[in-house]
């Protein structure tokens, strides 16, 4: 940070009570294809009054207005993640590798085991990521697990997200017994003789993420979620949609009525199942259900949407194909059935609830977009503005027909590094049109940005620019930028409001440490904020 930075700081929160803020001398990216270029940005109370020149700006400004000199420095509006886990997951000893998306052999993973075993407090929780031919090993399973570690929970968790293994000790620990039914939408694998082997898939899955974070204390939550937004709120970002991953809703309820965080949060609600069928009841603590509005309207915080996830990913090959891949005979599977989703859709139209759909396979997103159709005239569903979230196989004979229903898409770059399970997982011909992002754009479908992993906007921002599975769907920088900010808004219906540096919109922006516009691509991920504006604030780091 250079060193004018902290003076600028002291003199923004010095005159809090001063409506006007300029930032002029500045390179403003605004996102806004009628004025996408600008020096100078005047900020009157939470929203931005005029965009323009330096001229115009300060000639515009009150006599007593605060100068910020950006010299030179790019300016762009707040980022927004539109897809990101935030929740935190308890005391644990954890293993890592170097690369996130190894395949360490069985016999690693076991050694690393009895490594981690040996300096974990007794009784703590041990997390291993995994690789898809890890989780897909049927000897490392339970009992393999307990003869090394027999009194520690651990859980060895696919990275992409999509199945995991238990020992003993964590079935205890979150109550499984070999007596439990599996979900709708999930499942336990269990040997011949109906013993559970450990494996635990989909809603089975996500179930128990809740019951290890479910005792947290409220303070714990909340400050799971306050240290998140002030790390993201030092690259720029202003807002962060979250899938609420394994907080249970009486839980959150708790947290929110108090949250005091430095950026926007949306909670996406994301039932849960049991053997009898999708559990909406616990979202009703949240004044959710799917005929009602947000948590708390006008601020910060809100509730808002619903989340299903409808298949897996290709990596562990539960993304739902219309052909085998190319690897195996198997083509993934649906989490529910075509009468269940036909259920979520119509609810969803009648509440006017939108939403948010992991769906990745080819034949997952036909057959949304064939029962959308069933249901009602094309007409009623832009409205909704239906999300797919990943989106992968959203193929190109499928464009023309999502665009018609309005379908929103959410990418998430960070999945474009899985180069060799894409490329082994699909032919050339299929890996054509998977995980489109340019065509999109081109198809005038709306693309917004979110994270899913690695949680550095600059580096997701590149992965969209190089798009390493598929290089052909890259986006430009200014795609990108906006795709990250207006797209992710519009994703949220919050584009009237923010996602571009216009007047009347929220002062939602962003400062950067270097002119991304400017720099080798390989430099982005080293990019800040020196100085973050959320409503007309600064963020204090």
């Amino acid at each position: 940070m250079r060193p004018f930075l902290p003076a600028l700081l002291l003199l923004i929160a010095g005159c809090a009570s001063d409506p006007d803020l300029v930032i002029h001398n500045a390179r403003v990216f605004t996102a806004d294809p009628a004025n996408e270029c600008a020096e100078a940005v005047l900020i009157r109370g939470e929203r931005i009054a005029v965009v323009g020149s330096n001229d115009d700006i300060l000639a515009a400004a009150g006599a007593n207005a605060r100068l910020i000199d950006a010299e030179g420095r790019l300016v762009i509006p707040g980022l927004n993640d539109a897809h990101a886990h935030v929740s935190p997951s308890g005391p644990s000893t954890r293993v890592t590798w170097e690369n996130p998306t190894a395949d360490p052999p069985s016999a690693l993973v076991l050694d690393s085991l009895r490594a981690a075993v040996a300096r974990a407090p007794e009784g703590q929780w041990i997390d291993i990521p995994v690789s898809e031919a890890v989780l897909n090993n049927p000897q490392l399973r339970r009992d393999a697990v307990d003869a090394i570690a027999p009194d520690n929970p651990v859980a060895l968790a696919a990275w992409s997200g999509h199945g995991i293994v238990y020992n003993s000790a964590a079935l205890a620990a979150l109550d499984v017994s070999d007596s439990v039914s599996d979900p709708l939408g999930g499942w336990f694998e269990r040997d011949a003789d109906g013993r559970l082997t450990g494996r635990v898939d989909e809603y089975a899955a996500y179930a128990l993420l809740g019951r290890r974070t479910g005792a947290e204390d409220p303070a714990v939550l909340a400050g799971a979620l306050v240290g998140y937004a002030n790390m993201v709120s030092r690259w720029g970002v202003t807002s962060v949609q979250n899938m609420v991953t394994g907080i249970p809703p009486d839980a959150l309820a708790d947290v929110l009525t108090t949250l005091d965080a430095p950026i926007r949060y949306r909670f996406v609600p994301w039932p849960m199942s049991t053997p009898a069928g999708r559990d909406l009841a616990p979202w009703d603590v949240l004044r959710f259900s799917p005929g009602s509005g947000s948590f708390r309207d006008g601020g910060l915080i809100t509730v808002s949407g619903i989340k299903y996830i409808l298949d897996g990913t290709p990596i562990e090959r539960l993304a739902a194909m219309r052909r085998p891949y190319a690897d195996h005979p198997t083509g993934g599977t649906l989490n529910f059935s075509v009468d269940t989703l036909r259920a979520i859709l119509t609810e969803a139209l009648a509440s006017r609830t939108q939403p948010l759909f992991h769906a990745v396979g080819d034949s997952t997103i036909a057959t949304i977009l064939r029962v959308m159709e069933e249901i009602a005239p094309d007409s009623a569903w832009p409205p909704l503005r239906l999300r797919i979230e990943h989106g992968d196989g959203l193929a190109p004979d499928l464009l023309t027909q999502a665009r018609r229903l309005g379908i929103v898409v959410v990418q998430n770059p960070s999945h474009f590094t899985a180069v060799p399970e894409i490329t082994s997982r699909l032919e050339p011909e299929r890996r054509a049109g998977f995980m489109p992002m340019r065509s999109l754009i081109e198809a005038d479908i709306p693309v917004a940005i979110g994270s899913d992993g690695p949680p550095n906007p600059f580096l997701n921002i590149m992965f969209a620019v190089m798009h390493p599975v598929n290089p052909a769907e890259a986006l430009t920088l200014a795609q990108a930028v906006r795709a990250y900010t207006w797209g992710s808004a519009y994703a949220e219906f919050a584009e009237d409001e923010r996602g571009t540096i216009e007047p009347g919109k929220l002062a939602d922006l962003a400062v950067l440490s270097q002119n991304i516009f400017e720099i080798p691509l390989e430099q982005l991920p080293a990019t800040e904020a020196v100085i973050t504006i959320v409503a007309g604030h600064p963020v204090e780091w």
